[in-house]
């Protein structure tokens, strides 16, 4: 049954997000309810790590260099929240965050990189984050200074007359007042945006470079000089003309001018310290090169990969092509489910190196009807969104809401259980035939409710069996 519904509502504006330094862990762990259900021991152990983070920075620089971060292993089923944990608490604190997957440095022919990869990424993550810090900085000034770049293309400065009488300086004076007020009604038709389709000449910049590669044993990212800036420096840039449009010319010139205003130097020495500092790794599947209970030890390559994560967890010199970062103030995050193997089939270093276990328990029903409509990307919210577009108010009944996820955990019991990752499927097939009707649908406010939803589901799974059908 489908009830039709009159008008719009709009949901109030979030409120502004607190400043990181100001957080406690109680709000941090406010601030993750908003995008994740549940898991609230995870959520604590995070939350304190995280604050510790904080708490360190007003140590003194001796006794701060001493307290090393606690480093955090989450055992648990897939599908609850194990990365997107993680995830979020790096995008809240503004840290640089790498996901790696354990098992595919476990992988046959796997060549070109190795585990200290890990930190290299992350410092690359950091690279971009300040850069972009930067760039917000300096983008009006670039955008002033490009802005007369063009408006010097579209009236080229005019040299100045020699006086050859008394009233020279007085023509010359009128000449560059006339200048100026050209200049200002250019400048307004710039700003407005009615001369982005004339055509202007732009001198641009390409960098000369016979193509070539360089293999080594260890791969590229092994190097530590920029191979690419040492020769573009060699064998210089040649200049061209082009012709573009005022709206294309503007652009280019922004980013000249963006890159002309960083200092690449000071922007690598704050991404380095805040690597070192604030990075956080979340090291997934490490379920998966723990040693199996066969009677026959742990496989040579699982606990041998073990071995080569150990003393980047326990704080080592990696070196990378921006010198060399210390990972002993790098916060780990593993995560497994841990089905066939636990945690103690690690080798003991290891697991002494993940002092805190946080277990993830398994969704209930009441879980996924608050994973459909509580966090803020919940998935209903994300399909009204979509639909919204066309012109469609979609909404769901609470009986509609609670029928999805009973039949979530229905289908979860049958088959194998991947969590919340089951919703998405589930949706997708529910609201398929609305979403292949939206654009000509006449009726703009639709709502559906359990009948619906249970007939729809009904004939999904019509004539299949659960054990066997991937939902």
């Amino acid at each position: 049954m489908v009830i039709y519904l009159p008008g719009e509502q709009r949901e109030p504006e979030p409120p502004p997000q607190p400043s990181f330094d100001e957080l406690t862990p109680r709000e941090i762990v406010v601030e993750l309810d908003k995008y994740i259900v549940g898991q609230n021991a995870a959520k604590r152990a995070v939350a304190v790590a995280l604050r510790n983070r904080v708490r360190r920075q007003k140590l003194s620089p001796e006794l701060a260099d001493e307290i090393l971060p606690k480093n955090i292993l989450m055992i648990g089923p897939t599908g609850v929240g194990k990365t997107e944990l993680a995830r979020r608490l790096a995008r809240l604190a503004g840290c640089p965050f790498v996901k790696v997957e354990a098992s595919k440095y476990t992988e046959v022919g796997y060549v070109g990189r190795d585990v200290e990869s890990m930190v290299r990424d992350l410092v690359e993550t950091s690279i971009d984050m300040v850069r972009e810090e930067k760039l917000d900085e300096v983008a009006e000034r670039a955008e002033q200074a490009a802005e007369e770049r063009v408006l010097d293309l579209l009236l080229p400065p005019t040299p100045a007359l020699e006086p050859v009488s008394s009233t020279a300086p007085q023509t010359e004076t009128q000449r560059r007042e006339q200048s100026d007020r050209t200049r200002e009604k250019l400048r307004a038709q710039l700003r407005e945006g009615k001369l982005d389709q004339r055509l202007v000449e732009v001198e641009v910049r390409e960098r000369s470079m016979p193509a070539f590669e360089i293999v080594t044993n260890q791969g590229i990212e092994e190097m530590d000089v920029n191979v690419k800036d040492m020769l573009s420096g060699l064998f210089g840039q040649q200049k061209k003309k082009r012709k573009m449009n005022v709206a294309e010319a503007f652009e280019y010139m922004i980013q000249e001018e963006e890159n002309k205003l960083i200092d690449m130097d000071q922007v690598t020495r704050q991404a380095v310290e805040r690597a070192e500092q604030m990075g956080i790794i979340f090291i997934d599947e490490i379920d998966k090169i723990a040693g199996r209970e066969s009677g026959h030890g742990p496989d040579v390559s699982r606990e041998g990969v073990q071995r080569d994560i150990l003393p980047i967890i326990e704080g080592t010199t990696v070196n990378t092509r921006y010198g060399m970062i210390r990972t002993d103030h790098i916060l780990f995050i593993a995560a497994g489910a841990f089905h066939v193997t636990k945690p103690s089939d690690l080798i003991p270093e290891l697991q002494g190196r993940l002092p805190i276990r946080v277990e993830l328990t398994a969704l209930t029903e009441g879980d996924f009807v608050r994973i459909l409509t509580e966090p803020k990307n919940a998935l209903i919210k994300q399909y009204i969104a979509l639909l919204e577009t066309e012109g469609l108010k979609l909404s769901f009944s609470d009986d509609a809401v609670e029928a999805v996820a009973r039949f979530a955990v229905q289908v979860n019991e049958q088959t194998e259980n991947i969590g919340a990752r089951r919703l998405h499927t589930i949706l997708e097939k529910l609201l398929e035939e609305i979403s292949f009707e939206a654009p000509e649908l006449k009726k703009k406010n639709v709502k559906l409710d359990s009948t619906y939803v249970q007939k729809q589901l009904a004939e999904i799974v019509k004539n299949q069996d659960l054990s066997r059908y991937i939902l």
